[in-house]
């Protein structure tokens, strides 16, 4: 486990916002989308599954966000495609919130939510 790597602070992502971390910073495949939905903070793969499509410009709500290219919608918390076309899921990062700060810890899984 890493220590991760601080995105911003928790302000500096409006609810329904994103912040993009490149794949050169984050040093993984593709960009890192982090997102924000209603104070709570999530990662995923930037590029939809189902075409070449950028999520952090799509539509975050109610845990899912909504590729704006053919409307699929992927879960936040764990990557699954939730609406055709999209079929396969996006990979997701974990989040963690501390310090008043976002932390991104690439290529480790989320925590389990229970």
């Amino acid at each position: 486990m890493s220590d991760g790597m601080r995105v911003c602070a928790v302000d500096e992502i409006d609810d329904g916002g994103v912040r993009l971390v490149p794949r050169d910073v984050a040093g993984t495949g593709d960009d890192v989308a982090v997102f924000n939905d209603e104070g709570s903070f999530y990662a995923l793969d930037d590029t939809c599954t189902h075409a070449l499509a950028s999520l952090a410009d799509g539509w975050v709500e109610d845990g899912t966000v909504e590729c704006p290219l053919h409307a699929a919608r992927f879960s936040l918390s764990t990557g699954a495609a939730l609406s055709l076309p999209a079929t396969k899921a996006a990979r997701c990062h974990r989040v963690q919130v501390r310090d008043g700060a976002v932390w991104l810890f690439p290529g480790e899984a989320p925590e389990p939510q229970g």
